[in-house]
């Protein structure tokens, strides 16, 4: 019987779409940038120390399938790992609605489907984990309205009430007024916030609350990836300022979020087309004179971000061996042929690694169907021939 988790990542594959199956299986490639990012990992894991990093990268040169890459080590690693592509809907000036789509797209370690208000079962009014929690959401975070939400979370059998107040948590805000009411009405006292809350001015504090209880579950941290950071160009000017200042949370973060580390991933043309054709230094001096830090640091930052070489041939042939190996426990069968003659069927397929992946795939479709492809065929003794010589191969870097 034909292997069912080849198959998923052979039509993965075959989509061009990058996924988490093939960032599981397809790691081999760019082994100096994911040492380093391991080594980050783990200091993050160990010393509970926050990071952050940015990436950069020309178009389908393999920024997303790196980002599924680091997912897979991090759970490896028994991390929570959050996923986020920026788009129009969840722009990087608005940081309420980062929260709410990143929140969404959360995902425990060994967990194939996002979600972890599964855990806040744990959370009973008595029981250790509140006995954590309550205390730093009181004291340690700019409003103590996570308190109140938190201990009428536990406390209220009102389902509606707990519905409202999971939802809170995922990013769908419960006003003031009714938040007060609920916790009169369970605990028969006046909610009194030290300060007022606003999810356009404290919404930092979900995220260290976040990262908190997260280390408090046993998890070894919580890993944050965004990719399509290059959308920010698209915003406007004091919106794209106002990017970069909220980026600084998650690359030059503060003691405020445990454990945390955060990717970013953005074409290598924003420093060209964005920082300096639309002059961001000097629109952060008129904009906020005097006060352009973080955000001129985190512009520094992607200005020398290390950007994603080309692939070499040795790695194309790594990737290209294993869509061999996995098209064939897809299918049951044996794609007997050689690495020249693959490289051969893709050279049609341009530059892009996407690309040549696909050319590979209908290479091996058509072989499995017909039993020839071009200028290969293989017989029944599983033997090929080329009536060709093979061009050299490096043009596939």
């Amino acid at each position: 019987m034909f292997d069912m988790e080849a198959r998923r990542v052979i039509e993965a594959l075959r989509s061009g779409i990058p996924s988490r199956a093939v960032g599981q299986y397809f790691s081999e490639a760019r082994p100096q940038i994911m040492k380093e990012i391991s080594g980050r990992l783990e200091r993050v894991s160990e010393n509970g120390k926050s990071d952050g990093i940015v990436i950069s990268g020309k178009y389908g040169e393999g920024k997303t399938h790196l980002l599924n890459t680091v997912f897979n080590l991090a759970h490896s690693n028994n991390m929570v790992v959050s996923y986020l592509s920026l788009s129009k809907e969840t722009p990087m000036d608005k940081l309420y609605l980062v929260y709410q789509k990143l929140i969404s797209n959360t995902y425990l370690p060994k967990r194939q489907q996002p979600g972890f208000l599964q855990v806040l079962e744990k959370m009973t009014p008595n029981s250790p984990l509140a006995g954590e929690m309550l205390p730093y959401a009181a004291k340690e975070l700019e409003t103590d309205k996570l308190y109140y939400l938190l201990r009428a979370y536990m406390n209220t059998e009102d389902q509606e009430e707990k519905f409202l107040l999971q939802a809170d948590l995922e990013g769908d805000f419960i006003a003031n007024v009714p938040l007060k009411q609920i916790y009169k009405r369970i605990f028969g006292q006046p909610v009194k916030y030290s300060t007022s809350f606003s999810k356009t001015k404290h919404c930092g504090d979900y995220f260290a609350f976040m990262s908190h209880l997260f280390t408090k579950l046993g998890y070894n941290g919580w890993v944050i990836l965004v990719d399509e950071a290059e959308l920010i160009g698209r915003l406007g000017k004091k919106a794209r300022l106002n990017a970069y200042r909220n980026m600084a949370r998650f690359l030059l973060p503060d003691n405020r979020m445990e454990s945390v580390f955060s990717m970013f991933a953005l074409s290598s043309s924003y420093v060209e087309d964005v920082i300096d054709g639309k002059h961001e230094f000097e629109n952060l001096e008129a904009v906020y004179p005097g006060e352009t830090e973080p955000a001129k640091t985190v512009l520094n930052l992607l200005i020398k971000a290390p950007q994603l070489l080309p692939l070499t041939k040795n790695e194309i042939h790594q990737i290209l061996s294993r869509v061999q190996e996995f098209h064939g426990r897809a299918y049951e069968w044996n794609p007997d042929v050689s690495l020249e003659s693959i490289a051969k069927a893709t050279q049609a397929g341009g530059y892009l690694l996407r690309t040549k992946i696909r050319a590979a795939i209908e290479f091996f479709d058509q072989l499995y169907q017909y039993g020839e492809a071009g200028n290969t065929r293989i017989d029944e003794l599983g033997a090929e021939r080329f009536e060709e010589d093979v061009p050299a191969l490096d043009e596939l870097g």
